[in-house]
């Protein structure tokens, strides 16, 4: 590594151009990396990990299991695991593929010796995945004059209400390293955050969902950095709007409408910061003010005025009947948090078990709207009015060197934070605990999430001791 990093910078270091041939990237990366590395990946699983997991979970002494290259080089050795083996590739190229079910599973749910995805699911997940890459890989226009170009596809990309559309960011992407960054942070970002709540929805490992302090820390550290990578979107778009944004050749495009509509768009995000601020604060006051007297059936509450997750809970059941509806293959949910399952236990330990949502999730995603539409709102009004205010109409031309009225900066972490604090207190005390041998689940938590986190006297009481 040492030796291709002096090489590539002092010795044959890749001219300009070579960055900017963004379809050759795009086919090195999803065919290549991503197809290629998904691919091996898959390959690893079905040749090594399952026959490996196979005698794990059959409780064989790991020194009695054969080698990891033994599996590789004698197919007999697989063949009497799964069945499909001996028949080699012939099922593939005959398009019998429903031979490898044996090892290419669809089946949903968590695997009830380890708590964790099924091994076999995860093989044909990663399999089909390398699939859709490796062709996606080849949709680009490279050393043949066939395919796409993206430059082609950014100047179609207009509709009646959008003037020139997104003709000229091409250039922009392609001459601008503090807008590509920030496009790819602002994407990292959001997919480091969805990583974050798959490891808990979805624990890939063995073992992993019934080590809570590991769940939280993986889920905590996601959420992290999954705020910072957003925050660092917005600070390189600010960077790229004073550096690199030349207003003379932009002209109708989509970037110069939505810079002409910056009031509007401001104010209307304004307006919904400060609406959903009042409104979560203000059930909030009323939950309070109500319990402090004794009223409890005049509360926001499961057991009293009922404000339910309608729309949230119409999705959850459509994921739960997907196994005998949309996926007739499947023998269950992708996650149990859906619901419609039995909970998952692993050594006395609860994995997983249906997370069925009501008013207290209603009054809390209200919350978690006002948080995030406030970072949304600071992010992007720092982007916006980078170059200009009506404070310092000739920001763009002071560089960075003005302090408080510069592009993006503070209060944009608060709610990431908020994120891990609130799973815990969910999982702690509707989730995680222990089952008995009469199938009782003690949480670990005694409290309840439904009635505690309804009221800020509540939260301060019951969850304030489980803030990270």
């Amino acid at each position: 590594m040492l030796f291709a990093g002096w090489f590539h910078y002092h010795k044959a270091a890749p001219k300009l151009a070579w960055f900017q041939d963004v379809e050759s990237m795009l086919n090195h990366h999803l065919a290549g990396l991503l197809g290629l590395g998904s691919l091996s990946w898959a390959g690893h699983q079905v040749h090594v990990s399952l026959p490996i997991n196979q005698f794990l979970n059959a409780g064989v002494d790991p020194k009695e299991i054969s080698l990891p290259h033994e599996f590789i080089l004698n197919r007999d050795l697989l063949a009497q695991l799964y069945p499909s083996f001996a028949e080699g590739a012939t099922p593939f190229f005959t398009l019998n593929w429903s031979k490898y079910a044996d090892f290419l599973t669809f089946r949903g749910g968590l695997d009830p010796v380890t708590g964790g995805l099924w091994l076999t699911d995860t093989a044909h997940h990663h399999l089909a995945i390398a699939i859709l890459f490796l062709i996606a890989g080849h949709m680009y226009r490279t050393n043949w004059g066939i395919g796409h170009g993206l430059k082609d596809i950014l100047e179609a990309h207009k509709g009646p209400f959008t003037g020139q559309g997104h003709k000229g960011l091409y250039e922009i992407l392609t001459t601008s390293w503090h807008a590509q960054l920030s496009l790819n942070l602002a994407m990292l970002g959001s997919l480091t955050i969805i990583v974050a709540h798959h490891m808990y929805a979805m624990p890939p490992y063995p073992y992993l969902a019934t080590d809570y302090g590991t769940q939280l820390s993986l889920f905590t550290h996601h959420m992290w950095i999954g705020g910072f990578l957003i925050v660092g979107a917005a600070a390189h778009a600010a960077i790229f709007m004073v550096r690199d944004y030349d207003p003379t050749t932009r002209y109708n495009d989509l970037l110069d409408r939505v810079l002409r509509h910056r009031d509007a768009i401001i104010s209307h995000l304004n307006w919904a910061c400060i609406f959903l601020g009042f409104h979560s604060f203000g059930l909030y006051i009323h939950n309070d003010t109500m319990s402090a007297l004794g009223r409890p059936q005049d509360m926001f509450s499961d057991t009293a005025i009922q404000l339910q997750p309608v729309f949230a809970q119409w999705i959850q059941n459509t994921h739960a009947l997907a196994p005998g509806a949309t996926a007739p293959g499947a023998t269950a949910s992708t996650s149990l948090t859906w619901g419609g399952g039995d909970l998952v236990a692993v050594g006395g330990k609860v994995a997983l078990l249906p997370i069925p949502l009501g008013t207290a999730d209603f009054l809390v995603h209200r919350i978690h709207a006002f948080t995030i539409h406030v970072t949304g709102l600071i992010l992007l009004k720092g982007v916006i009015f980078a170059r200009s205010s009506r404070l310092i109409p000739d920001k763009a031309n002071l560089g960075f060197r003005f302090p408080c009225d510069g592009p993006g900066r503070g209060g944009d972490m608060s709610s990431i934070s908020l994120g891990p604090c609130l799973l815990r207190t969910i999982l702690d005390s509707d989730v995680w605990g222990s089952i008995s041998d009469q199938g009782v689940v003690t949480h670990i938590t005694g409290g309840n999430f439904a009635q505690s986190s309804i009221t800020i006297n509540g939260w301060l009481r019951d969850f304030s001791k489980t803030g990270l």
